[in-house]
């Protein structure tokens, strides 16, 4: 676990550095639900396109689907979501607050030093275990047994908004519009078994959460792949090798923290009953380890489903063999915003610089950082100033760069520090003779004197 990280300490710096801010904060804010600023969104989206270009574009056989978020109910009601989609709830007999039972029990089991796995348990064991050990509300009262809470978003369409065929979903997962769309993606692209479909999208879920900031949130996005294969497949090297795959992309987007990863297999009383075999990877936050993403194998439950449900064949005819049959499913599933997290936990840092100086810098990696390179002028001089800035317009349309002339060059370089930014660059007044620049380095503060004329390229070759 990263030592200098605590989600204080996260939430704080992403507001004050224009990261991440509560939804609605002028008007006191949307519990559970965030907006991304200026940074947190050139970090998201960079993470979100190093996903896309390891999973997608750099494999021929990924294709790439953007599903509607409105979706018919019967999708949801043929994938079981609308039955079965619910979490644990609890109410406070006193004051009414409601909290999920699962997370009561964990906190208690956290305090007591009790090792079950909560996830396991059905709502009438967790209503017998609260009555058991006394389990009581954050505010100290007893609570109502636990139900099920259900997690969809329905809105009504059209002249019949009164009516129940006039009702529809915010999608709560992205996987079905994939499976929904599988007999158009057989149908007009030339993809073969073993293929798979990904995308990137929002999904939306009524959920009773802890306020872990951005880990979990009533409007969050996935990425989420569904990898279809011959019933006759051997699934479990296909497996392992997506295990690889996934842990290597968790690695790849944060800073030394191979040893915050893990997997961890789901219990047999756990497993969703489609599921041959589930994994989840974990990352360990200050609040223990957490899902960051899932990996199931699915069967064929959901296109079998939706066949039943449809009437359409939603099968697969070999071209070599002309078997027909409805493919087995891997999904490799990835939250958006949990990634975003975890880079975020991974890369901070608080370094003593001696002399009672100190720091804070965000050691992204240097593919996903937001700002690639900052740009400025060693002081607020005319010449320097053009000539910095002139060197900020020729980088920007390749890489994400920022300008900046505030003057002093301690407060440039810590504020970049704690942006992230690898690289920053510096015009002085060699810069006019020599045409070349300084170049200092995040992590190591070195400095580095490159031509001007070969800045582009020694990013590049940086990165």
């Amino acid at each position: 676990m990263n030592k200098h990280a605590t989600l204080e300490k996260i939430v704080s710096w992403a507001k004050r550095r224009g990261f991440v801010f509560q939804t609605s904060s002028i008007y006191g804010g949307l519990a559970n639900n965030y907006d991304y600023g200026p940074y947190g969104t050139l970090l998201k989206n960079n993470i979100q396109n190093f996903w896309w270009k390891t999973f997608v574009q750099e494999r021929e056989d990924i294709v790439g689907l953007d599903g509607a978020i409105i979706t018919q109910a019967d999708v949801w009601k043929a994938s079981g979501h609308v039955d079965n989609f619910n979490d644990p709830l609890v109410d406070d007999k006193v004051n009414r607050k409601r909290y999920r039972a699962d997370h009561l029990i964990e906190e208690w089991n956290k305090k007591n030093d009790v090792d079950l796995n909560v996830e396991a348990m059905s709502v009438d064991e967790m209503t017998t275990y609260i009555k058991e050990n006394k389990i009581l509300s954050p505010d100290g009262n007893e609570i109502t047994d636990a139900r099920t809470f259900g997690l969809m978003f329905e809105t009504f369409i059209g002249a019949t908004s009164s009516l129940e065929d006039g009702k529809v979903y915010l999608r709560p997962e992205t996987a079905q519009s994939i499976f929904a769309n599988f007999k158009n993606v057989i149908d007009t692209m030339r993809v073969k078994v073993p293929f798979g479909i990904a995308q990137v999208g929002k999904a939306f879920r009524n959920e009773i959460t802890k306020g872990q900031f951005i880990f979990r949130t009533i409007e969050t996005e996935q990425m989420e792949i569904e990898y279809f294969i011959s019933p006759q497949e051997d699934w479990e090297k296909l497996y392992a090798e997506w295990q690889d795959e996934m842990l290597s992309f968790y690695k790849s987007i944060t800073h030394d923290a191979e040893s915050d990863l893990r997997y961890r297999k789901h219990d047999d009383e756990e497993l969703s009953h489609y599921s041959k075999q589930t994994y989840d990877v974990e990352y360990e936050f200050d609040f223990g380890f957490k899902e960051v993403a899932g990996f199931a194998h699915r069967g064929d439950f959901d296109l079998s489903q939706h066949k039943e449900a449809s009437k359409q064949k939603l099968e697969y005819r070999d071209p070599y063999t002309n078997e027909v049959y409805v493919p087995h499913v891997l999904e490799p599933s990835f939250g958006l915003a949990r990634a975003v997290l975890v880079a975020m936990y991974s890369a901070y840092t608080e370094e003593d610089l001696g002399e009672g100086k100190s720091r804070v810098v965000m050691k992204f990696p240097k593919h996903i950082a937001p700002v690639t390179a900052a740009i400025f002028p060693l002081q607020k001089d005319e010449k320097l100033q053009t000539m910095a800035h002139d060197v900020y317009l020729n980088l920007r349309g390749k890489f994400d760069c920022e300008f900046d002339n505030s003057g002093n060059i301690g407060k440039m370089y810590r504020r970049q520090d704690e942006i992230g930014t690898p690289f920053c660059i510096v015009v002085d007044h060699d810069s006019i003779d020599d045409n070349c620049v300084t170049i200092r380095d995040r992590d190591t503060m070195e400095q580095e004197r490159v031509a001007i004329d070969d800045l582009e390229q020694w990013i590049s070759s940086n990165i």
